[in-house]
């Protein structure tokens, strides 16, 4: 056995056996004396119970995807616009729903930068690993003389951040540049004439956040510092930095593109392939109309 299996194994036992302790005390017949108490161990035990099934400390929220255009003008957008249009028909057949945030859309219906939430249990613990740099190979539709094109984008995603969730990073002021701006969303014709629209942005990461689909601008600046903590949630967990209550983020490295995680190739061939879990199908047309299940299926393996 190795170290790292030892360590596994070591803290497998400890939730079982803190999970046997509370099951034993909800059998006592005083347990429900201190009901704050109770309801603190219940919830304990819950939490304990998601570890040990590899459920991660958000996985039960809503996810949250940014999706942004990488070179490639209007290709890179009509990419972003068909990973968009991919997305909303998966969350559509598992019955999630989908709620725009932010969009910047172009002339011909594409994306430079799109944010939306997907509303559904455990949301993010299924698509969370869907974060990276996705390729498209085709015949460019927007070239005169057919020539096949690459087209990046980048698909973030994180947690959706709420009210109790909020204390767990604490960002103070002076590291905060808040940017108002004119909303394109709904709101109706006042909307668009005051600065609603917010952008957040935390100066020692650079990592930012936009929101305009509330009505006010003070509501539009809380979704948007919730994202942006979802965000340096996010940073911190692929960093593999331990989480602590009550933490405090002052530096961390600028995000970068980095390498793609999936080929959509359309053109001289078909096939949509993995490259971190090696999963590939041919079948292009039904991945891009929401068919992710053996993707996504094999990324629940990813750490």
């Amino acid at each position: 056995m190795t170290e790292d299996e030892g360590k596994h194994v070591s803290k497998k036992e400890h939730l079982e056996k803190r999970i046997k302790e509370i099951e034993d005390a909800m059998m006592r017949p005083d347990f429900w004396d201190d009901k704050d108490k109770a309801q603190r161990e219940i919830r304990e035990m819950n939490d304990l119970k998601d570890a040990l099934e590899g459920v991660g400390k958000y996985d039960k929220k809503n996810a949250v995807f940014t999706i942004f255009s990488g070179a490639g003008g209007d290709d890179a957008e009509d990419f972003s616009r068909m990973l968009f249009d991919m997305y909303q028909k998966c969350a559509a057949e598992k019955n999630f729903g989908i709620k725009i945030l932010h969009e910047n859309q172009n002339d011909h219906g594409g994306y430079r930068n799109i944010s939306f939430e997907v509303e559904g249990k455990n949301a993010y613990g299924i698509f969370k690993n869907e974060s990276g740099v996705h390729r498209l190979v085709r015949i460019s539709p927007f070239n005169a003389k057919k020539l096949r094109h690459t087209s990046f984008s980048l698909v973030e995603v994180i947690p959706k951040f709420d009210i109790e969730s909020d204390s767990d990073i604490v960002i103070p002021d002076k590291d905060l540049k808040v940017e108002f701006s004119r909303s394109s969303g709904p709101g109706g014709q006042n909307a668009n004439k005051r600065e609603t629209a917010v952008r957040v942005v935390h100066i020692p990461t650079n990592l930012s956040a936009s929101a305009e689909s509330e009505r006010s601008q003070e509501q539009n600046k809380a979704q948007a510092l919730s994202l942006l903590k979802a965000k340096i949630y996010r940073r911190i967990e692929e960093n593999r930095i331990e989480e602590k209550e009550g933490m405090y983020v002052s530096k961390t490295t600028e995000a970068e593109w980095g390498n793609q995680i999936r080929s959509y190739v359309l053109h001289p061939y078909k096939m949509v392939k993995d490259h971190r879990t090696g999963v590939e199908t041919h079948d292009v047309d039904a991945v891009l109309n929401g068919g992710l299940d053996a993707f996504l299926e094999a990324e629940r393996n990813i750490e």
